[in-house]
């Protein structure tokens, strides 16, 4: 690999940017993040052998990308800012084999790759990290690992257990399929330029089976969201406001819920996972016999 760049310096990274004719966009949540033996942790938590296939989510100019192609590995990166395309694509890893680029929105772009590849990483955007993890963990694209560096609020309902006060739709989407450990924060420090709030790595690694059967997935990714969609409200109003409301027939949600087991009167932050399958096999169940020229409940 020809390009040799001093990704722990500001002041490079500066420069590069600068004859690049490029700036840092806040639109993008753009940070850089600078310290070596952080960059190594992560490395190490991908926990990778040689000929994977990797999949990098926001390299901006490399910096982790560097790392991981010197460990023998195919690296797919995924940019959005066409300026740090050009780098990665025309100076940085242009003589390099084992490197590629998808260029755009990985919202976009990630629905048009047809592999599972066998790791995905990133140091995803504050402003949008937790709608690309969403948006992966809804899909099919479920690799056996992923480590993503993130905001520490977003890891912590990541990883909430029942009744947590971050227990959230978040926590339901990516534990269904994936055990979520924190592994070490970060500091603004760590990163150019320096952050206002705090980052955290975390480790997702696929679950042998998953908490939901494949064939009731659909429906209990809908009935979690409607019951997450305002806090305050019981799993009842959630429920007959949302877009589960809508597909059962009139007293169709009273017939689910007594059917559930499930007391009506509860929060979604109160339940546990038995009672969010409950609600989702009940559903299912009842939409399956809803008129299919049924808009209200």
């Amino acid at each position: 690999m020809s390009w040799n760049f001093a990704y722990d310096s500001p002041s490079a990274i500066k420069f590069l940017l600068d004859a690049q004719g490029l700036a840092m966009s806040k639109k993008f949540g753009q940070n850089f993040l600078l310290s070596t033996p952080v960059k190594e942790r992560i490395i190490n938590a991908l926990e990778m052998e040689e000929g994977m296939d990797i999949w990098e989510i926001g390299p901006g100019i490399g910096a982790l990308t560097t790392l991981l192609l010197a460990k023998g590995v195919l690296v797919k990166t995924f940019e959005i800012d066409h300026g740090f395309c050009r780098i990665l694509r025309d100076f940085a890893f242009k003589d390099e084999p084992s490197f590629s680029l998808v260029e755009g929105d990985v919202l976009k772009t990630m629905d048009k790759q047809k592999d599972i590849p066998s790791r995905i990483c990133g140091n995803l955007p504050y402003n949008v990290g937790s709608v690309v993890l969403a948006k992966l963990l809804e899909g099919d694209c479920r690799p056996p690992l992923m480590v993503f560096t993130l905001q520490k609020e977003v890891v912590a309902r990541l990883c909430a257990t029942v009744r947590d006060k971050d227990w959230s739709s978040l926590s339901l989407l990516c534990q269904m399929d994936y055990q979520c450990k924190a592994l070490f924060d970060i500091k603004g420090g760590c990163f150019y330029p320096e952050p206002t709030v705090t980052s955290s790595v975390i480790q997702l690694r696929k679950r042998e089976k998953g908490l939901v059967d494949p064939l009731l997935r659909d429906d209990f990714l809908l009935v979690v969201r409607d019951l997450f969609a305002l806090r305050r409200k019981t799993i009842k109003n959630n429920l007959s406001q949302g877009k589960c409301g809508s597909r059962l027939a009139k007293g169709g949600l009273e017939r689910m819920l007594a059917d559930s087991g499930v007391d009506p009167s509860l929060r979604a932050e109160q339940l546990d996972w038995p009672q969010f399958i409950a609600l989702a096999q009940s559903f299912s169940t009842h939409a399956s016999i809803c008129p299919s020229d049924n808009t209200s409940n």
